[in-house]
């Protein structure tokens, strides 16, 4: 199994203490998280996209750039990229130029994105972004394969033998469909013979899983090998404590900080106390042994071999998150990585291809 931490660069008065934090200070903590990543041993780096409040986060290729300056092995991720509301050219440029100061580490996982502010700074909206989507999709794996593209759609001016500079290091990049709990976007990746990293963080497993076995079922329908499906898994909390006690202590003020938000925006109470958030939903709360069983149960529904953790330790003051990172890293990761095959990421895919670890 592999492990990414996961930033979408909230920017919002810390849940238990209130302060909030310059942008600077907000996206230099982002490119710490990462290297702190890379020295723990994790296996890559995620940076969200999102174009509202309470996120800071909407220029995923320039902090993954500053990121790639600073690390040398981090798989990076973006989570998700939403190409319904980009230029796929211009998408293609800034990626293509990522994937080239990376050495090759980039790994897109893309997504129709959500929120109000789609209408309103990118006039998407819920009608067209799916087929937004889909256009963007194609047009960016076109250009990302072929130097030359003739190409025409609805949302963008056409193309005749056009060359996108520059061109990237990776022959065929790796494009990770994410889904939350839509057909469509694990019936496309099935299409394409992509992978699936499946949101799994706002309800109970059931709706995920059913969502995994869909795409397993179309994958395998489109004349795919079934044993090529490649899936990922979001997680919805985590910190890992010596004590399982002392680790739901520790979270509590954070679940009750994050529940008064849901309630004062009107959003739905998926688990209303922190016990129930602990048992029922994907968060990763407990001790080393919890956590690893946890994610063993979850593995037996959905298959997945990557799973993404918090970068962020929003709640907890930077020793008690570092100490929480280092404690999975210790203690359940090896295990999992043993127990669970998968396949390399980022630039290391390339050097074996086809090969677990």
């Amino acid at each position: 199994m592999k492990f990414l931490l996961l930033t979408l660069i909230t920017h919002r008065p810390d849940p238990v203490t209130g302060a909030v934090e310059t942008p600077a200070r907000r996206l230099g903590r982002v490119v710490e998280s990462a290297r702190l990543a890379e020295e723990l041993g994790y296996d890559g780096f995620a940076v969200g996209e999102r174009h509202e409040d309470p996120f800071i986060s909407s220029s995923p290729p320039v902090v993954l750039s500053h990121i790639a300056a600073v690390t040398s092995s981090l798989a990076l991720f973006t989570g998700v990229t939403t190409l319904s509301l980009l230029d796929p050219v211009r998408a293609f440029e800034d990626y293509s130029t990522l994937d080239n100061l990376s050495g090759g580490r980039l790994e897109l996982i893309i997504g129709k994105g959500n929120g109000a502010a789609q209408a309103q700074l990118f006039h998407v909206t819920t009608e067209d972004q799916w087929d937004r989507n889909r256009e963007g999709y194609d047009l960016f794996r076109l250009l990302w394969e072929n130097d030359s593209v003739t190409w025409s759609g609805r949302f963008r001016p056409s193309l005749t033998a056009a060359k996108a500079l520059p061109r990237p290091l990776q022959p065929r990049l790796r494009i990770w469909h994410g889904s939350a709990t839509s057909r469509e976007s694990v019936e496309y990746a099935a299409a394409h013979g992509d992978p699936v990293f499946s949101a799994n963080v706002t309800y109970p497993i059931e709706p995920y899983a059913e969502l995994i076995d869909h795409y397993r079922e179309r994958w395998a329908a489109h004349g795919h090998d079934p044993a090529a499906a490649l899936v990922g898994a979001g997680t919805a909390g985590f910190h890992v404590a010596r004590d399982s006690q002392d680790a739901v202590r520790a979270y509590e003020p954070i679940f009750r900080a994050r529940l008064e938000i849901a309630r004062k925006h009107n959003q739905p109470i998926v688990f209303d106390t922190v016990e129930d958030f602990v048992e029922r939903s994907s968060a990763l709360i407990g001790s080393p042994q919890q956590v690893l069983d946890k994610v063993e149960r979850y593995h037996e529904r959905l298959g997945h071999e990557v799973i993404h953790l918090s970068a962020d330790g929003d709640g907890f003051t930077d020793k008690q998150h570092r100490e929480s990172l280092e404690l999975f890293q210790a203690e359940v990761a090896p295990e999992l990585r043993r127990r669970i095959p998968s396949r390399p990421l980022g630039a290391r895919r390339h050097l074996t291809e086809g090969s677990t670890r």
